[in-house]
């Protein structure tokens, strides 16, 4: 893509700049992004999913399945009354 030239824009208290948006659907960012300044460049990216993002749903999905038995049985814990912390 060749370089555009943009206006730094007063937003309120702040600069701000518009980014056209092909050049938002060529990377695909709608919503939110991470903005980073790397070797005197800003640098926008789609956002990183959360760490265990979409768990607790496939957990779900899982158990509807009836995929969540117990993989090693029940196990009692009556010997824990002699383990000293």
């Amino acid at each position: 893509m060749k370089a555009l030239s943009i206006t730094v824009r007063r937003i309120g208290n702040s600069l701000g700049v518009v980014i056209p948006k092909p050049v938002l659907s060529q990377i695909g960012l709608v919503g939110r992004a991470e903005m980073t300044v790397e070797r005197g460049a800003i640098v926008l990216r789609k956002p990183r999913r959360a760490v265990r993002g979409g768990w607790a749903e496939a957990a779900r999905a899982l158990a509807a399945r009836g995929g969540d038995e117990l993989l090693a049985g029940e196990f009692g814990n009556a010997a824990d009354t002699e383990l000293s912390w």
